[in-house]
């Protein structure tokens, strides 16, 4: 069997400023705290991989980052690229949860493979499907009025898919943007809201039921991740197409929402499910069951954007579009050599071998913070 020997590894924890603070139902987000991963084969090819967490949703990138530097670090230096999936088992029994570090490692593997073999990420996990995807941007600043300037200019580069956070506020401040949006541009755009878990079950479906008649696409995980019932009572109520996002992180949480009938769409995300093959997993069992899926995403840098991009050109029940907006429409910098592939309102998914952009190092030494020793 070809080996491709894993012969370095070294973590970085790096901190990108952003545009303007984000204010969501369960928190607010005024950078991008990442953890990056650098995997260095026998051959001198590198592999790259990120961690992007938020504490209040999954962790921190000071926990991803101890994940990746200290309990994965003996079991990744001498292992065979090649063997992913095995690699990827042997992390699941060495660290519990951290499904970000997780995700950086998959994808540092993907992305050594990749340039070894002349072959995109795409290509290793499955085969494209669709050269691009639909882009949706979100909306979530405190001062809309600087949201209706960014929603004007995207409007004009052609995005159509615009998702407000809901629930940091009032929910008069909820309608009126709603209303607003509705009023400036019709049904030229495809309007979705996300409330992160900040509505109580008790009046979620009377609050819910005020924002149909906005003609939403979807509606996104309204009530706390373990209330399942909730949701499910939700889904059954509205009109509305209704997304589970914190209440579906892996396989088995997508099984158990299936058979609850929890939600009609799946929110998918590299960084929350632990990697593209456990979201290649969760998108077939919603396939099987007729639920959609949307290609979702943490506070990212253009590097794991790519991740997520290889994976929803391969899948095919994609079709809500993606939010990877980060680096282009969020960030005040990226990481990446080449700006991240949006145009025309959509994702463009590289054809180059990997993930298909390099790191642009200059940027990283800039945005990193820290630097871990080697453990051991």
């Amino acid at each position: 069997m070809r080996h491709i020997t894993i012969t370095d590894m070294r973590v970085r924890i790096i901190n990108v400023p952003v545009q303007a603070t984000h204010s969501h139902g369960s928190g607010d987000v005024s950078a991008i705290c990442s953890v990056v991963l650098e995997l260095t084969a026998d051959s001198g090819v590198t592999g790259w991989g990120e961690a992007s967490p938020w504490p209040v949703f999954t962790g921190t990138a000071e926990a991803s980052a101890a994940a990746l530097n200290t309990h994965l670090r003996p079991h990744i230096i001498g292992a065979n690229a090649l063997r992913r999936e095995q690699i990827m088992a042997m992390a699941d029994k060495v660290v519990v949860r951290c499904s970000e570090a997780k995700a950086a490692l998959e994808m540092a593997l993907l992305d050594v493979a990749g340039k070894t073999l002349d072959l995109s990420v795409g290509q290793l996990i499955g085969g494209r499907r669709r050269d691009s995807v639909p882009v949706s941007f979100t909306v979530a600043n405190p001062v809309f009025e600087e949201d209706m300037e960014i929603i004007a200019h995207l409007y004009g580069d052609g995005v159509r898919i615009f998702k407000l956070k809901t629930g940091f506020h009032d929910h008069a401040f909820d309608l009126m943007r709603l209303e607003k949006i509705r009023e400036t541009y019709g049904d030229g755009v495809d309007l979705r809201i996300d409330y992160n878990q900040g509505l109580k079950a008790v009046d979620a479906i009377r609050t819910l039921r005020d924002m149909e008649p906005f003609r939403l696409g979807f509606i996104e995980q309204p009530t706390p991740r373990d209330n399942l019932e909730a949701m499910a009572a939700i889904s059954a109520a509205i009109d509305t197409p209704l997304m589970a996002d914190e209440s579906v992180f892996n396989p088995r949480e997508a099984l158990v929402a299936t058979q609850m009938r929890l939600a009609d769409i799946y929110s998918l995300k590299v960084m929350k499910s632990g990697g593209i093959a456990r979201a290649q997993e969760i998108a077939a069992i919603a396939g099987a069951a007729g639920v959609g899926v949307y290609g979702g995403c943490m506070f990212e840098t253009g590097l794991a954007h790519l991740a997520g991009a290889h994976l929803v050109s391969t899948l095919p029940e994609i079709d809500l579009g993606c939010e990877f907006y980060m680096p282009s429409f969020y960030a005040k910098d990226d990481i990446l050599a080449e700006p991240f592939p949006i145009r025309n309102g959509s994702v463009h998914i590289p054809d180059e071998p990997g993930l298909g952009i390099e790191i642009d190092r200059d940027k990283l030494e800039k945005y990193t913070v820290e630097t871990l020793p080697a453990a051991g």
